[in-house]
């Protein structure tokens, strides 16, 4: 299914269904940098009569960025200045990054504001054919539909790992949604999410997402649209805004994936490091919403699982976007290549800007853990399929631990 406009890539890693700072680091900073600059309207768009002003900062403080740094981001056709005026909505080919190396997204302060959250809508993938498998693989009869359940307010309180995921594609703001997990080498202080690869990343035919934020609990008191058009930001996003200073998605996803899933499909995931939009000392993004969830590359085989729940911010009709909900169903298989890993399809009525929702089930040691993703869905929003995580995304899952691991 697909996520509301959404953005991924990186290396290493399985996907499957679709739905819907320092980021210098990505280009080889030994410390954390984070590109900050101010927005200065509605929705991020520059008055003509605004002069922002740019630093690099790591955290509060005050570390200016390199010149050697910023001579390689200019290679890539970024000036820090032109970057936060607006050049990020350049999309031409040769402006458009797009290899797992390539990742950049400088924090632009406040960009993300109430009434740009609340009209980002568009999720980055379309709709599948509700019969897809078509293969010599293992595929289990289509589902019935399964009524995604709304959660009630506050969510933190049920499912506080969850958050939407906000992007920029050539098509305009899109979302996804995404989940806090943990991180070993900083136990309990873990600042990684994961989602689908085609929320950072365009697959094949595109590059890298851009202004990538996550909000965790994102409309946490589940107000109505029109309160929303009222709230502060401090409403809608009471945890705060974290932008990805670091994305990585499977190197199959950024070859074969495609805009309804393609051949990545099977490795539609993704992992992001993060980093607080606005300096708060030293408390990672699990000390902020209070827990992470572990990732379970070794589930049970399907037969062995008694349920899942998928989980998301749906945006394409009948949802809007701004509401958080949970279908919970006995998964079966869908197999749309023989040479493919099968992956996971669970009833639900879901709609794209759920994608890369996580996928909640009983873990090897019995306890809650993420399993999979939203990936792909039908445009009759009767089942979802996400990946099944296996060597591919636990490569990926490893090399953003290990980034940042002394850090």
């Amino acid at each position: 299914m697909r996520p509301t406009r959404p953005n991924s890539a990186a290396r290493g890693g399985r996907g499957a269904h679709r739905r819907t700072s320092p980021v210098l680091a990505a280009l080889g900073l030994t410390a954390a940098l984070a590109l900050t600059a101010t927005a200065c309207g509605p929705g991020g768009d520059d008055k003509a009569d605004s002069k922002p002003t740019a630093s690099a900062t790591a955290g509060d403080d005050g570390l200016q960025i390199p010149d050697d740094i910023k001579d390689r981001l200019k290679k890539h056709g970024i000036d820090p200045d032109k970057w936060k005026n607006g050049e990020w909505k350049n999309w031409d080919k040769s402006k458009w990054l797009r290899e797992a190396k390539d990742f950049v997204n400088p924090i632009i302060q406040d960009l993300w504001d109430p009434d740009r959250m609340r009209k980002a809508e568009k999720p980055p993938q379309k709709p599948v054919p509700n019969d897809i498998s078509g293969d010599k693989g293992v595929t289990d009869p289509t589902p019935a539909p399964v009524k995604a359940k709304a959660q009630k307010a506050p969510y933190h309180q049920s499912l506080p790992e969850l958050g939407k995921l906000f992007f920029d594609g050539p098509q305009g703001s899109m979302v996804c949604s995404a989940t806090v997990v943990k991180d070993p080498a900083h136990p309990g202080k873990s600042n990684m999410v994961w989602t689908a690869g085609h929320c950072v990343h365009a697959g094949a035919k595109g590059g890298w997402y851009r202004n990538i934020a996550f909000v965790p609990s994102y409309n946490n008191d589940d107000m109505s649209l029109a309160q929303l058009r009222k709230a502060t930001r401090q409403q809608i996003a009471p945890y705060g805004v974290f932008w990805a200073d670091w994305a990585q998605t499977s190197q199959q996803w950024i070859q074969g994936g495609g805009p309804t899933g393609g051949q990545g499909a099977p490795y539609d995931f993704a992992v992001l490091h993060v980093t607080p939009e606005k300096g708060k000392g030293n408390k990672s993004l699990e000390e902020t919403v209070g827990t992470a969830l572990p990732v379970d590359f070794n589930a049970p085989a399907v037969p062995k699982i008694a349920s899942m729940t998928a989980n998301g911010y749906p945006a394409a009709p009948p949802y809007d976007g701004q509401k958080l909900y949970q279908c919970k169903d006995k998964p079966g298989r869908l197999s749309l290549d023989a040479s493919t890993p099968t992956m996971y399809r669970l009833g639900c009525t879901m709609t794209g800007g759920s994608s890369g929702g996580g996928w909640i089930a009983a873990g090897a040691d019995g306890k809650p853990a993420l399993v999979s993703n939203t990936s792909i869905g039908p445009v009759t929003a009767g089942w979802l399929a996400g990946p099944r995580l296996g060597p591919e995304a636990k490569g990926v899952y490893d090399s953003v631990s290990n980034k940042y691991a002394g850090r």
